[in-house]
């Protein structure tokens, strides 16, 4: 599961994306830090158009229900296979509230030492990741109206890659990373093609920095 990542920063969202949020964020991204990510653009009638756009959120979702940010400490991830049915997630799931998170690294832990050593991870292009994740909004008890989004994980025991990373008896999770060519049509799928974007990115488009 990834905790810590790296956003691109704007200029390379708008190069990416055409678009990039008027609001800062943090490029050093842990758990309720704010972060970008990207949905399909929408018109007044809320029928999605070809364009994307690029918000900021909170990094950790928060379902309606939660009491306050904090909660966003248990949901920056999300296990594909249970998205549907967690309390957490099940909304923006049966809703279909896809968003791509984009980064420019993750971080992960290596135990092949016997401790953990913190990897830094990129395509081995050096192009941005596309993470495939689920989107929310959350209304505080100010009345405050805060954005968040989860990442999509699935499991890779047998990865080549990414099974060298988290401690030796745990399962082995890696993110949902998107080939480009299925970015727009993750962001504009429904809800029951959820499941058909939730495979592995290939081993050999990974590096260790």
């Amino acid at each position: 599961m990834c905790s810590h990542y790296e956003p691109p920063g704007k200029e390379r969202l708008m190069d990416a994306f055409g678009s990039a949020p008027d609001e800062d964020y943090q490029l050093d991204l842990w758990p309720l830090y704010s972060g970008p990510f990207v949905r399909l653009r929408q018109d007044s009638e809320g029928d999605e158009l070809s364009d994307f756009t690029v918000d900021v959120g909170q990094f950790g979702l928060l379902p309606h229900w939660a009491k306050d940010r904090k909660y966003g400490r248990r949901t920056y991830n999300s296990r594909s296979e249970t998205a549907a049915e967690l309390a957490s997630f099940r909304s923006a799931w049966a809703k279909g509230q896809h968003c791509v998170i984009p980064a420019a690294s993750i971080y992960e832990p290596d135990w092949r030492t016997g401790k953990s050593i913190s990897t830094q991870i990129q395509r081995s292009d050096q192009g941005l990741m596309a993470i495939a994740g689920l989107w929310d909004q959350w209304r505080g008890p100010d009345g405050e109206e805060v954005l968040s989004f989860s990442m999509l994980t699935v499991n890779a025991d047998d990865h080549a890659f990414m099974q060298n990373y988290h401690r030796p008896k745990d399962e082995k999770r890696m993110l949902v990373i998107l080939p480009n060519g299925l970015i727009r049509d993750w962001l504009s799928a429904s809800a029951d093609e959820s499941m058909e974007f939730m495979r592995q990115y290939p081993a050999d488009r990974l590096r260790a920095v």
